[in-house]
């Protein structure tokens, strides 16, 4: 987020922001899926598998992941690669093929090292995903910065994206070096893979709502509109990363099935903190952001905070783990069943929507396609006895979804009509 801030203050056009969106997107969009199928895979079989048995410190589960990831990682290049004057036609008609070819470049060094975080997490070394996490963030800010505050052309941008990166890659190097016991097994990739797949498949359909999103505004509207679409279709950051954060870390523990029970209890428990800190946070966001918007990035982008306020809407699901239980109990199956039935309702709201709402439209439909996701998850661990009151605090959580739900019915259709 304030990468984009410095891209709207330091002299880019809209249109050049755009463009640099739609970039993003398809780099993400065509390694998102198969990168959180394969870690959040390799969450509950680390240390729980058919293959390894716990002989050494060093985690031959954590390299194979590894050679997946970058296995992975070239084979999207190639089709970047092969389809890309198709890609380029698709996002834009002043793409330069140079920034195409960086954006593959970036892709190829970025896509494994998403690894890094969650070889601390396997290894218990919470301060060091800390020590990371602002090493990172302010690598990536003075690298990005510098050739904006040096006025520098739009492609040194991307060149300082893919050296942030490059820093990156190398770290996940050596931490492999340090934790991972480096032995090719196919035994176990074929293993991952399996239980990985329709996870993979149920990611892409689940997690390309964003991407669909981004694809149907372009349809739609033009590159400038995209922008302020992309800039305002964003959760909450620390809502989304927090739920994220808290349900890898929670899906190890399903490893022993006989504690089962416990696990669900302290789901809910930690549900219940995260809804009295984040809910709260998410109302005081909510009633500045029609204010903020225009004062953090400039007035054209005054319609993104009706946009957020929507997408803000996505905590009161965010905050519902049936897929962390399903994926610690290795049911990967069902997940990619909710996940088609979202994308199927996403692709249809959302043109349906478009045309009585706009760009606004297309929120809306992400927000009710994920909630029935969510519902739906709900519902068939109901059936296989796994009670929504087990692993949800009812009370709280449905007091401040309906205050939620007010305050942006008040803040959007009263205050800033």
């Amino acid at each position: 987020m304030l990468v984009s801030i410095l891209l709207t203050k330091f002299g880019l056009s809209i249109q050049e922001i755009g463009l640099y969106e739609s970039l993003l997107l398809v780099a993400g969009f065509i390694s998102f899926f198969w990168i959180s199928g394969i870690i959040q895979t390799l969450l509950p079989l680390f240390q729980n598998n058919k293959t390894f048995t716990l002989s050494s410190k060093k985690s031959p589960e954590i390299f194979n992941a590894a050679i997946l990831l970058f296995l992975f990682s070239f084979l999207s290049a190639i089709v970047l690669y092969t389809f890309k004057s198709q890609i380029i036609n698709l996002i834009s008609d002043n793409t330069n093929m140079q920034y195409f070819n960086l954006f593959i470049l970036y892709m190829i060094v970025a896509s494994p090292t998403h690894l890094i975080e969650y070889i601390y997490l396997l290894k218990n070394k919470a301060k060091q995903i800390v020590y990371y996490g602002i090493i990172n963030f302010l690598l990536q800010v003075i690298l990005v910065a510098i050739p904006l505050i040096l006025n520098f052309e739009f492609v040194y941008v991307l060149w300082a994206m893919i050296i942030w990166m490059s820093f990156r890659l190398i770290w996940l190097f050596f931490l492999l070096r340090k934790y991972a016991q480096f032995t090719i097994s196919i035994k176990f990739i074929i293993e991952h893979l399996q239980i990985a797949f329709p996870l993979i498949l149920s990611t892409l359909l689940s997690g390309s709502a964003q991407y669909i999103d981004g694809i149907i505004v372009t349809s739609f509207f033009d590159e400038s509109a995209f922008a302020v679409f992309r800039y305002g279709a964003r959760e909450f950051p620390i809502v989304l990363l927090m739920a994220n954060a808290f349900s890898n870390a929670i899906i190890p523990e399903f490893s022993q099935q006989e504690k089962i029970e416990t696990v669900l209890d302290k789901i809910k428990k930690n549900t219940k903190n995260f809804i009295h800190i984040l809910f709260p946070l998410t109302i005081i966001i909510l009633i500045i952001s029609n204010f903020a918007f225009p004062i953090i990035y400039n007035r054209d982008f005054t319609l993104s905070a009706k946009v957020f306020n929507i997408y803000l809407l996505l905590i009161i699901s965010r905050l519902v783990f049936p897929q962390t239980i399903l994926i610690g109990l290795k049911k990967t199956k069902i997940i990619l069943l909710a996940a088609l039935i979202e994308i199927i309702l996403n692709i249809s709201l959302s043109i349906l929507l478009v045309y009585f709402y706009g760009i606004i439209g297309v929120a809306f439909a992400t927000v009710i396609a994920y909630f029935f996701e969510k519902l739906f998850l709900i519902i068939y661990l109901q059936t296989k006895s796994i009670s929504l009151k087990t692993y949800i605090p009812l009370g709280i959580y449905t007091f401040y979804s309906l205050v939620l739900l007010l305050v942006y019915i008040i803040i959007d259709y009263v205050i800033y009509i």
